[in-house]
């Protein structure tokens, strides 16, 4: 398993549903530690040979992720390995079995649930290293009650979807204390094109909630350097 606590003061932030370099190397330049490239049916949907491209100009400490969706586990981890994705986030109906044979292959596995899914509570079963929780409808910009992600047992392994935006991430994050936070429709201008104001709003309310959270427990915010090496697994 890849798992990585953050430090005092930090969050995890991915931008998803990423369609061009350009808006890539915008969300790292604004700060986002990953982002997000979706392999599945969505107006955001990539074709492996872009996202290679992609990867490759992308400095090695930013998290880069492939979304898939009820694709054979041997295909995932073949378009993981091959174009060097630094993680697969598993956004359909795997199976534990399935999950649990793709994280052996891949260097960190997120496994993704709709709030309120009743295998929440079984996360262990299927070996992901994070548990990303989710609206109903995935990509819709809908905002789930987040008292369904109130029972997770590790926090610190929780990553936030679902409707979330500038206006809402700070309240996300005070509520639940997750470790991350995953954006796609929230800093869009439009479906697959990130607008740069959005995402830099995004990012300083997260990171702002994150201190803010960390003051509250009398810890000392610490730099963001350190605290997100992927390549350790």
């Amino acid at each position: 398993m890849t798992t990585v606590s953050p430090e005092p003061g930090q969050i995890f932030v991915k931008i998803c549903g990423i369609t061009s370099e350009t808006d890539a190397l915008l969300a790292v330049a604004l700060g986002a530690d990953g982002v997000g490239f979706i392999f599945a049916p969505s107006p955001r949907q990539m074709v492996v040979s872009a996202v290679a491209d992609i990867v490759k100009r992308l400095p090695r400490e930013v998290l880069t992720v492939g979304v898939f969706r009820d694709e054979s586990p041997k295909r995932t981890v073949e378009i993981a390995n091959a174009i060097g994705l630094g993680a697969v986030q598993l956004h359909g109906h795997e199976t534990a079995e399935e999950c649990r044979w793709v994280a052996e292959r891949v260097r960190c596995t997120i496994k993704a649930f709709p709030a309120g899914d009743r295998a929440i509570p079984r996360f262990e079963e299927f070996g992901a290293d994070y548990l990303l929780i989710d609206a109903e409808s995935p990509g819709s910009g809908e905002v789930f009650d987040w008292r369904l992600a109130e029972g997770v047992a590790d926090h610190g392994r929780l990553i936030v979807s679902g409707g979330l935006h500038a206006g809402n991430v700070g309240e996300a994050i005070a509520h639940l204390h997750p470790f991350g936070v995953d954006v796609a429709s929230g800093v869009e201008s439009r479906p697959g094109q990130k607008d740069p104001k959005r995402l830099r709003e995004f990012i300083v309310e997260a990171r702002r909630a994150a201190a803010r959270l960390a003051e509250e427990r009398g810890q000392a915010p610490s730099a963001p350097d350190g605290p997100y090496d992927w390549m350790e697994s």
